[in-house]
């Protein structure tokens, strides 16, 4: 899909890791278009926005999780999706994997990390 924008939407539903995301894209040289809290919120700013990338945590606020948005988000506007989680559980890299993860981050990861991850993913 070829016009898909230059930004990033990032999907967290705690505030200070959103920001600390913000600050770490934006050092980084590449522009947030959107953060969102819930599942519903991610799918609508990805279709408003249409971001070449999504950070997606797996837990959210609501009923729906990071899997939900990210499937819906692939299907819809085909954004690369990098899951951020701090589960390495079976049961969430499972469900994580019935997605089309472009990549899985584990929290706490460094800004060399997301760096490292975002640029080969843009690479693609």
């Amino acid at each position: 899909m070829s016009d898909l924008r230059d930004c990033v939407l990032i999907v967290e539903d705690e505030f200070l890791i959103a920001e600390g995301l913000r600050y770490q894209i934006e050092e980084m040289g590449q522009s947030v278009c959107a953060i969102a809290a819930t599942a519903e919120d991610a799918i609508a700013a990805a279709q408003a926005h249409r971001p070449r990338i999504v950070l997606m945590d797996m837990r959210l606020r609501g009923e729906k999780d990071g899997v939900d948005a990210a499937l819906a988000i692939y299907d819809t506007v085909g954004s690369k999706v990098i899951f951020i989680t701090g589960s390495r559980e079976p049961a969430t890299m499972a469900r994580i994997d019935t997605d089309h993860p472009a990549a899985v981050l584990f929290k706490p990861l460094s800004e060399r990390q997301l760096r490292h991850t975002i640029e080969e993913v843009l690479a693609r």
